[in-house]
């Protein structure tokens, strides 16, 4: 079989999964967390002056290397991680830590039950809001839509992180994706003020 065929194969048996997952219901969704992330959607810098971008940007992207290779790709990821993380009113160095989890730091990803991009975020999102034609694997919509999620559920949960991450997950009650999470984030990405 010749290789682009095989791929195109590859990826349709890739999202026959997910086609069937998105035609079923979802679970309904909290009119705060709608408007929210409708308001944040429509928004959009982060750093407090040219130093503190210099060194984050040059710490992270050392970290980040061995996982996005290419330097314009890995500093363009970086700038957005941090815009929409501070947006959100989050740490950059905890959504790298979510990312890592999520999705290995792979803008294409897509889970077997529909997630897609680096967040992992579902395609029933976009309808909620209205915006059906968003493109959950362009990176800033991706992030946007996943750090707006995650600090809902983290002032949800009155800051704690745990649950916060359990319900990004859909997991609450279970520890294992936010013990994950917390491993990754302080093993690899933590950052001390």
């Amino acid at each position: 079989m010749p290789r682009y065929t095989w791929i195109v194969f590859c990826l349709a048996l890739s999202l026959a999964p997910a086609a069937a997952v998105a035609n079923q219901p979802h679970p309904p969704v909290d009119p705060d967390l709608r408007a929210l992330l409708m308001h944040t959607v429509s928004q959009a810098d982060s750093f407090a002056d040219a130093f503190d971008a210099e060194v984050w940007l040059l710490d992270m992207s050392t970290r980040l290397r061995r996982y996005l290779p290419d330097e314009a790709e890995r500093l363009r990821f970086l700038q957005l991680v941090h815009r929409e993380a501070r947006q959100a009113g989050l740490e950059p160095d905890l959504v790298l830590a979510v990312i890592h989890v999520e999705s290995l730091f792979d803008r294409y990803a897509l889970s077997r039950v529909g997630a897609q991009g680096v967040m992992q975020v579902m395609p029933f999102w976009k309808n909620e809001l209205g915006r059906p034609d968003d493109n959950l694997i362009d990176l800033a919509t991706n992030l946007r839509y996943g750090c707006t999620i995650l600090k809902y559920y983290l002032d949800l949960e009155k800051g704690d992180l745990r649950r916060a991450l359990a319900r990004y997950n859909g997991s609450l009650g279970s520890h294992r994706y936010p013990d994950k999470v917390q491993e990754y984030w302080y093993r690899y990405w933590y950052v001390k003020d």
